[in-house]
């Protein structure tokens, strides 16, 4: 029997082939990623490399299964195999993480928070307010008794990490619907160190009294004592709800244990699938038995149909997960975090929290003279691939920005170590000591424009290419 590379290799060529069959253009566009994603230097925090085994799962005929409902209670006939992928998914999940329930059907972190949002309503607020309005059914409620049900349902606080501290826009943002389901406020961070300040959370959770209180970040370089969070809303009689989306990796690979775990400290946990866990595009809940019932409705209460396949591409990353190996990983992503950290700071550079300790460094580049956006493009050109973030008390906003955050999930999946990640802090430096803010064409400062010397972004490709070629993508796998 053939080995599994070449097995692999072989898979994805004739994938391709019959691919191109139909639309050449497509099969070309994948060819090019694979080539781009080999060639450069992967630093979005948010992004990893699935393996083979995870990619090919979702390439399967579960993608034609309808299956709203729940393991079996489907909506449809003909779910018996969905059953068996969703409750091995679940299983694992919740052998992974040490929860009591886990729901695997959210299609992405957006979703996952969205049932966790309103399953919190529906434990908290929706069940209490129908047994007030009485034992009918709910098709005999009238529509008086329906107005008080949605005024109870939208009128509800929520407590979150600002954006530009490091919370995500789903955390309360005005612009996202998590924002205008609620009534909800900000806490940040300490405007000198950048540090969470738990009795400053504490005080605004005493002031505004929220439903839900949210903890979990997108560009927060520091681990988050989920206990002391846990006990801010018992004080208040909020549900704690945690996003570790960006962190489950590290949670996973018990990098994160003990008051740094949210999973023993949360009623409910949300997470993405990918980042840091390694796992397909996709999203999961976790929760306390006494909250599984009301995530059991996320489909039809939020979520359409289940996406069977990646269902069961999620199955098979938990798998990867829960083996040794994994926590090999998840250490070697945070020491190589430290690594790019120091090596940002011993060349000057300026980093929110002065370091890391978990898998995110972002660096301030106004000191460069840079905005964000300036220094994402700048980077880009060199074959550096990072995304522009805000910064707490950001001057430039949520779209120009002050900050580059970096994530070292990626490239550790690669294989890189200390000394790879040292030389990657240098050529950041260098790409971002000598690229300058452009102006617009009525000759003032550009937020968006930069210009770059000849030939240096050709010559940290070089540099690049070198570490690159040590560390292969996907080793082995060869298109025909």
């Amino acid at each position: 029997m053939a080995d599994l590379t070449s097995l692999t290799s072989s898979a994805y060529s004739q994938a391709l082939e019959v691919i191109a069959s139909v639309e050449p253009r497509i099969a070309e566009a994948t060819r090019k990623e694979l080539a781009d994603q080999r060639s450069s230097l992967k630093l979005i925090a948010s992004e990893n490399y699935a393996s083979p085994a995870v990619l090919l799962t979702m390439g399967t005929w579960f993608s034609d299964k309808y299956a709203e409902g729940t393991v079996g209670h489907r909506f449809y006939a003909g779910c018996q195999n969905v059953d068996t992928v969703e409750t091995i998914a679940a299983e694992h999940a919740r052998e992974l993480f040490g929860a009591e329930y886990a729901y695997v059907q959210p299609h992405s972190g957006i979703d996952a928070n969205l049932v966790a949002f309103w399953s919190i309503l529906a434990h908290r607020v929706e069940s209490p307010a129908l047994e007030k309005l009485g034992a009918r059914g709910v098709n005999e409620l009238t529509d008086v008794d329906w107005e008080t049900l949605r005024h109870e349902l939208g009128n509800q606080r929520l407590l979150g990490m600002s954006l530009d501290a490091g919370g995500h826009l789903t955390h309360g943002f005005r612009p996202n619907i998590s924002g205008k389901m609620f009534h909800q406020q900000q806490y940040g961070t300490d405007p000198v160190t950048g540090l969470l300040d738990y009795d400053v959370v504490a005080a605004k959770a005493r002031e505004f009294k929220p439903l839900i209180l949210v903890a979990g970040y997108s560009a927060y370089p520091r681990r988050v004592d989920f206990a002391k969070m846990r006990e801010i809303a018992d004080e208040v009689g909020a549900t704690l709800m945690v996003d570790m989306a960006h962190f489950a990796g590290l949670v996973a690979g018990k990098v994160f244990t003990g008051d740094e775990d949210p999973v023993p400290h949360a009623h409910v946990v949300t997470s993405t699938t990918h980042k840091s866990l390694r796992g397909p595009r996709g999203g999961i809940v976790l929760a306390t038995e006494e909250y599984a019932p009301s995530v059991d409705r996320g489909c039809p209460m939020v979520l359409g149909g289940p996406l069977s396949h990646v269902m069961a591409a999620k199955a098979v990353a938990f798998a990867e997960a829960r083996q040794d190996s994994f926590k090999t990983y998840a250490q070697q992503v945070a020491d190589n975090a430290k690594s790019l950290a120091e090596g940002f700071m011993k060349r000057g550079a300026k980093l929110v929290t002065d370091g890391t300790d978990n898998h995110i460094v972002l660096v301030d580049v106004s000191g460069f003279g840079l905005t964000g956006r300036q220094a994402e493009s700048a980077l880009l050109d060199a074959g550096i691939v990072t995304n522009r973030n805000s910064v707490p008390a950001d001057p430039n906003g949520a779209w120009y920005t002050s900050g580059v955050r970096l994530g070292t999930p990626a490239l550790t999946t690669r294989g890189f170590g200390h000394d790879e990640f040292d030389n990657v802090a240098e050529l950041i430096v260098h790409v971002l000591q000598n690229a300058e803010a452009g102006t617009t064409k009525a000759g003032g400062p550009s937020k968006a424009s930069y210009l770059l010397p000849d030939g240096l972004a050709d010559k940290v490709k070089a540099a690049s290419a070198e570490m690159l070629d040590k560390h292969p993508l996907y080793p082995g796998l060869e298109l025909t």
